[in-house]
């Protein structure tokens, strides 16, 4: 999110098109992380005037409607918090 990091004014800004969370790219591709966290060191290092945007050069291979963002089985500590919701307030003020 582009326009999102320059509003905090972050000093290079090195922008990719992914989906959240996902800045890197599909998990267990290794080649493409890679590849883009190679595509942003370069840009950062070549980024001359504070607050520059670069456009690094990746596409994701799904439409948004497409990308699954959640698991397919929920994690065990939402499927406890489920069953437990009283250990939530214990569990944010990490009391656990």
């Amino acid at each position: 999110m582009p326009d999102l990091t320059a509003s905090v004014s972050a000093p290079r800004i090195a922008a990719i098109e992914y989906p959240l969370g996902r800045t890197l790219g599909k998990p267990g591709d290794a080649a493409g992380q890679m590849a883009v966290l190679e595509a942003t060191l370069q840009a950062l290092e070549t980024i001359q005037t504070p607050g520059e945007v670069v456009h690094l050069p990746f596409e994701w291979p799904e439409a948004p409607k497409d990308v699954r963002n959640h698991p397919p089985e929920a994690p065990p500590i939402a499927k406890y918090l489920a069953r437990n919701p009283w250990f939530l307030p214990k569990l944010l003020s990490r009391k656990v």
